[in-house]
């Protein structure tokens, strides 16, 4: 199967959630959960539902049977335990050489070493909850309910972190880093900290396959050797020291590829559609019996990967928007009638446009693309700048690029990684605010910034690099450890492992009836419009 339709392809093998599942409306939260919306049900105060039912992956639940919430969570366990190379081979671990106390002990120690005088370590039965608000109705503002009553399900997930037994002999380690998808701030963090710990660990031979899974297969494309030598100061440039690319060949390919080379690690730092890839080589990697540990880095800059609370590269681009948003701020309102118009990354998601709304205080208005709107009539977003021009003198428009597809033509074009070529909403925002004050007869004075480029390629500001080197750090412990067609992030302020398949089953959304949604709202002082 090529890569590009992989993400398609396991979306539609994994997720059971459909727009017609959902409890009030189709957001990422509820849908993650998989449980319908349930059109007929009782009070709290009164009897049970009757014939209320759900479903959970694959798992049909009947809340009138008193035991569907062990089988929920029994079905949720089954679903986030995560694959290991012992299901597939017959492997007893050993004692880790990962040890930061040797680095700390006197000359002489013989003790030093032992993993027994180290408390460094993550129990294998460690587990982080997911979440943490115990919602009292499924009216409330972003709830997150399974069944009518809003009953406490507890979600926990794998904890991160080195564990004390090991399945691999680092001096016999190959490992092997690829980045793929577009650029993001904190690539080269991450491939920095993988490599600082591949190295603790005690492993010699440490590759980088250049500009992504093209590496695998272009002629010309040599493996990179990589050492905290080669990779102690590529922190502190943007941009991707193994270079980037999206699309590739067939997994079967890139399998013998990585069977030729020998490696038994491989880091894949990408996106959902590169997560979606990785889990594709894990499986025909045991399709094939390879002891091959196939461990994803999250990587998106639009913060779209389920579960997480978010992923390297979004809070840097909050943060440089900030410059964009400034920027128009300063030309509008020193304009008559300005206009400043802004769009920033978010193909299916609103989190940068969101967030950097909410943090720079000086929006008026912002599209997101999981909130519908109307520009034309009296309720529409022109009539809204027409009274924020009357009442203020200038105003100043956050769109996210995905807003509005529904107002543009559509194109059935795609990327090389399969992802549908999106109309230049921001350009059409302009032509039409322009279009409508000229109309009316009032002038405007529109200018547009697009920091697309510039944000992508900036480097990794400091809450960036924390997280980039403590999921770098994560991937690692998790490689030796003996997972594959995992992934590592940050849930409910947790660093938690988590099976691809269920990451990769649908884009993270902003729920539009969450408080954060609600906030940004209070923020700009926009009406619906609609």
């Amino acid at each position: 199967m090529p890569l590009s339709g992989m993400a398609i392809a396991f979306k539609a093998s994994t997720s059971a959630c459909t727009a017609q599942q959902l409890w009030g409306h189709p957001t990422r939260d509820q849908c993650q959960y998989g449980f319908t919306h349930l059109n007929e049900r009782k009070s709290r105060k009164g009897s049970a539902a009757l014939h209320a039912r759900a479903v959970s992956g694959k798992l049909d639940l009947d809340f009138g049977d008193p035991s569907w919430k062990q089988k929920y969570q029994e079905d949720w366990d089954r679903r986030f335990s995560l694959p290991h190379i012992t299901d597939v081979f017959d492997l007893e671990p050993r004692l880790t050489t990962f040890s930061l106390k040797k680095n700390r002990s006197p000359l002489g120690a013989s003790d030093a070493s032992s993993p027994d005088k180290w408390n460094g370590y993550v129990n294998k039965d460690d587990r982080a909850l997911l979440k943490v608000i115990n919602y009292a109705s499924n009216t409330s503002a972003g709830a997150e309910c399974i069944d009518p009553d809003c009953s406490w399900v507890e979600h926990w997930v794998h904890r991160a972190g080195p564990r004390k037994e090991i399945y691999y002999e680092p001096e016999e380690v190959k490992a092997a880093i690829v980045t793929c998808g577009g650029l993001c701030p904190g690539l080269n963090d991450v491939i920095r900290q993988i490599v600082f710990t591949l190295e603790i660990y005690g492993v010699k031979n440490i590759v980088g396959i250049q500009f992504g899974y093209r590496g695998f297969f272009e002629k010309g494309l040599k493996e990179m050797p990589l050492s905290r030598d080669v990779v102690e100061n590529i922190n502190l440039a943007g941009g991707s020291f193994l270079g980037v690319s999206r699309g590739g060949a067939k997994t079967s390919e890139i399998v013998d590829s990585i069977q030729a080379r020998r490696i038994d690690m491989l880091f894949v730092i990408g996106g959902n559609g590169s997560h979606a890839g990785a889990n594709a080589i894990h499986e025909e990697c045991r399709k094939r019996k390879l002891k091959v540990s196939v461990v994803a880095v999250p990587k998106t800059i639009d913060n779209d990967i389920l579960f997480m609370d978010k992923t390297f590269g979004f809070d840097t681009a909050v943060e440089e928007a900030q410059r964009a948003i400034n920027s128009a701020y300063i030309e509008a309102r020193s304009a008559y009638h300005g206009v400043g118009l802004v769009k920033l990354m978010g193909r299916s998601t609103g989190f940068i446009a969101m967030h950097a709304s909410l943090s720079s205080g000086q929006i008026d208005v912002c599209l997101i693309p999981e909130v519908s709107f109307r520009l034309d009539g009296e309720h529409g977003v022109l009539s809204h700048l027409e009274h924020l021009l009357e009442t203020k003198g200038f105003c100043v428009v956050c769109v996210a690029e995905g807003a509005g597809q529904d107002l543009l033509q559509k194109s059935n074009a795609t990327d090389a990684s399969g992802n549908v070529i999106l109309s230049d909403f921001g350009v059409h925002m302009q032509q039409k605010i322009k279009k409508h004050f000229k109309d009316i007869g009032v002038l405007a004075d529109v200018k547009y910034i697009d920091p697309t480029y510039m944000v992508r390629a900036c480097r990794a500001n400091a809450s960036d690099a924390i997280l980039c080197t403590v999921l770098g750090q994560n991937a690692v412990h998790g490689a030796f450890a003996g997972f594959s067609g995992i992934t590592s992030g940050i849930c409910n302020t947790h660093y938690a492992f988590l099976p691809i398949t269920e990451v990769i089953t649908t884009p993270k959304h902003v729920n539009p009836n969450s408080r954060m949604w609600h906030r940004c709202l209070t923020s700009t002082g926009q009406p619906d419009f609609h």
